[in-house]
């Protein structure tokens, strides 16, 4: 069995291939995906191939799993801690994830099929669309300040009777009026993009149950469980509860030597899509639920200043319910004594 490392890059790629006893057999740089399927196709015997996690990394895996006989994506953030080396560049790099491979020592990440590759992408589309109708949004308001008008409370300035209002509103300068009509024009298409997309998120949602599952949640919606859903994809690859806190990002850093203990901000790793969808979905499951507001309160501790803290210990605690119950198939129980 050969073990082939790949350097992938947009404008070459660095093959390096093992031998059976772990000697180099082989280097090559080529300048296409073509000709990188080639040169492996080419290879005298069967081989295991290896590369680093990027843009594009599905289409390399949906490209050379008919070709390998294993395919591993690593994990970049790992890599970096198990190589700090200065004398980093493509060649070494090919060969040190062909060296990973052929030890076993590899640090894999899970990829998904292809629907949910692209299940995905819409859910991080929609996103990026939210955000800039976000800022358009607080630009708009920025220029209100600006121009010294007081907004009214009722109705909402983003309701279809703000809006009105906004529009047949006479501000003092030609400007001021040209960008506030471009802000609405920005906010009107962004609002149809996200209705469209939202529409095939939607379609996809209806033909997954486990969506369907996780909207028994009090607070959580269609968009905050299609994202839990597509990311988490198989619940069975995480071990525990605590797994599928650590891939979301929403456990403490950690910094422990001796009797010294000390937690740190959350983590951040993993989509910070799903972490900002369930930390909205944390706000309304506090709202509607007494089993989740009896766990914000007992971890708030009557203090305000502990409330930002509490509520990211409750989106916690709300993605390791989610996991068992797409694990096990249940609905939300709201008397049930403890979470997963």
């Amino acid at each position: 069995m050969l073990h082939v490392g790949l350097d992938i890059h947009s404008s070459r790629i660095t093959i390096c291939v093992l031998g059976p006893t772990g000697q180099v057999v082989r280097r090559a740089q080529v300048r296409t995906i073509e000709e990188m399927l080639a040169t492996l196709g080419g290879l005298p015997d069967r081989f295991e191939v290896c590369y680093e996690a990027s843009c594009g990394y599905g289409h390399y895996h949906d490209l050379l799993r008919p070709l390998a006989a294993r395919v591993l994506v690593a994990h970049p953030g790992q890599l970096r801690l198990i190589f700090r080396s200065k004398n980093k560049n493509d060649r070494n790099d090919a060969e040190r994830l062909a060296k990973l491979l052929d030890l076993g020592e590899t640090p894999a990440v899970h990829v998904p099929t292809p629907e949910v590759r692209a299940w995905r992408e819409l859910i991080n589309c929609r996103g990026q669309l939210v955000a800039k109708r976000t800022r358009a949004k607080n630009a708009a308001r920025a220029l209100l300040r600006g121009a010294g008008v007081v907004v009214p409370k009722k109705p909402g300035l983003w309701t279809k009777g703000g809006l009105k209002w906004l529009r047949e509103l006479e501000l003092p300068t030609a400007s001021q009026r040209l960008r506030r009509d471009l802000l609405l024009e920005e906010i009107d298409a962004l609002t149809r993009q996200v209705r469209r997309v939202e529409q095939e998120l939607t379609r996809q949602a209806r033909k997954t149950p486990a969506v369907a599952l996780l909207r028994t949640i009090p607070g959580v919606g269609a968009r905050t469980a299609e994202a839990v859903v597509a990311f988490v994809d198989d619940p069975r690859r995480f071990k525990n509860a605590k797994a599928i806190g650590r891939y979301f990002g929403l456990v403490p850093c950690q910094d422990q030597s001796g009797d010294r203990n000390r937690l740190g901000r959350i983590t951040r790793e993993g989509p910070p899509v799903v972490r900002q969808l369930v930390a909205e979905a944390a706000w309304q499951a506090i709202r509607r639920s007494p089993r989740v507001r009896a766990f914000f309160d007992r971890t708030q501790r009557e203090g305000p200043q502990r409330q930002k803290i509490a509520l990211v210990a409750t989106a916690h605690y709300l993605v390791r319910v989610m996991w068992a119950m797409m694990r096990h198939g249940t609905t939300w129980q709201e008397g049930a004594a403890r979470a997963a």
